[in-house]
């Protein structure tokens, strides 16, 4: 299936990675979803298995394997229907281990990014502010620089992995009047003396952790800044390509998994003398539900492609992510009306995903500001370009 992008390495992948969520993961999930803490255990299987290090390199202990690996990963993450654990998982893996991977130094990589790929480490990143949300540029953090220290104040908040995190990827204004080319970027230890951690209650991802961080005169060493001073508003833009390509992703395996179950169940749920399945109306929502989740799992694929060969894809991961996870949620819903009084049940499948599911188009930037970013592409002709061409 789908071999225009897959191999039979990654089949074998794929398979192996289903029979370890079945039996490692899957039975623990209803216990961590009603606790709002994944046990620590379960991270190190994970990198025993290597999961955290499909991406990184092998000098690092990682696996250094081709994108499709992390595609395999949160395709069958989703599918086993627990959006919380997936992403805690792939927040470590993906946005702070990312940011380790391409901004790093050899220091900083041995001592956060080798434990992180060997479940020692847990990360998060600190973007979002409970004043700003999706305006990054506009952040209140500082970080001003005495001696051989930065001393941090602010706050953050919607850290997934910020509660029971080791450390978080942290942005905060080294220059407060330069606006974004005052932002750098930092590896904060979360036990330092200062920082505290406020555990949020969610509507969905009730099995990861999710934080309100506050920085109260915390000393972060000079040597964890990441990149260069001031320069960290391109770092963040250009790791946000990835994270709005894998919420696409979420997205399209999140809607593949319900319309699986929808089908399963209206091929069994008989009324007036027949399956459910057999009544055109209900066919016809189910084939225009199927294409649209087709045609953003293929729009991903093909996105990955371009990513895995080096190109700057803000505008193609912004669209990934604006039109898959709109389509995710209506699949949900759609999915969730099928099953009629048993999907309102938590009982069954639906609920959970259909609570999960909303966090599409919020998370990782809202549709609205994603929205904007394309019509400043497509009308204004901007162009966001690579840090390492600033």
């Amino acid at each position: 299936m789908h071999s225009m992008y897959f191999t039979e390495e990654h089949r074998l992948f794929r398979e192996s990675l289903k029979d370890f969520l079945k039996k490692e993961v899957v039975p623990h999930l209803e216990k961590w979803e009603e606790t709002g803490t994944i046990d620590r255990f379960i991270w190190k299987k994970f990198a025993d298995m290597g999961y955290f290090g499909l991406a990184t390199p092998e000098a690092y202990g990682g696996l250094g394997l081709d994108l499709f690996y992390t595609v395999i990963l949160l395709e069958e993450l989703q599918k086993i229907n627990s959006g919380g654990f997936a992403a805690a998982m792939w927040a470590h893996a993906y946005l702070a281990m990312t940011h380790l991977n391409k901004n790093g130094n050899d220091y900083q990589k041995k001592t956060y990014l080798t434990p992180s790929v060997h479940g020692e480490k847990i990360g998060c990143l600190g973007v979002s502010e409970p004043f700003g949300g999706s305006d990054v540029a506009g952040m209140r953090t500082t970080a001003i620089k005495k001696g051989d220290r930065y001393i941090v104040n602010g706050s953050k908040t919607f850290i997934t992995n910020g509660v029971y995190g080791d450390y978080t990827i942290l942005a905060a204004k080294t220059d407060p009047s330069a606006g974004n080319k005052g932002i750098s970027v930092f590896i904060v230890d979360l036990k330092s003396k200062g920082v505290t951690a406020n555990k949020l209650n969610k509507l969905g991802w009730r099995a990861s952790d999710t934080a309100e961080l506050a920085f109260d005169n915390v000393e972060v060493p000079a040597s964890n800044l990441m990149g260069v001073e001031n320069k960290g508003f391109s770092y963040i833009m250009e790791a946000f390509a990835l994270e709005r390509l894998i919420m696409g992703v979420n997205a399209h395996a999140r809607a593949e998994y319900a319309l699986d179950y929808a089908l399963q169940y209206m091929s069994e749920r008989e009324t007036f003398g027949k399956t459910i399945n057999q009544y055109q109306a209900l066919r016809h929502r189910i084939a225009d539900l199927y294409a649209d989740m087709d045609i953003c799992r293929q729009y991903n694929y093909a996105v990955t492609y371009k990513m895995q060969k080096g190109e700057y894809v803000v505008k193609e991961a912004t669209i990934s992510k604006l039109r898959s996870t709109k389509m995710a949620d209506e699949v949900a819903y759609e999915c969730l009306q099928f099953l009629g009084g048993y999907g309102y049940i938590e009982d069954y499948p639906m609920a959970r995903l259909l609570r999960d599911s909303r966090l599409g188009p919020i998370g990782g930037g809202t549709s609205e500001i994603l929205r904007e970013i394309i019509a400043k592409i497509v009308i204004d002709k901007k162009e966001y370009k690579p840090s390492k061409d600033l």
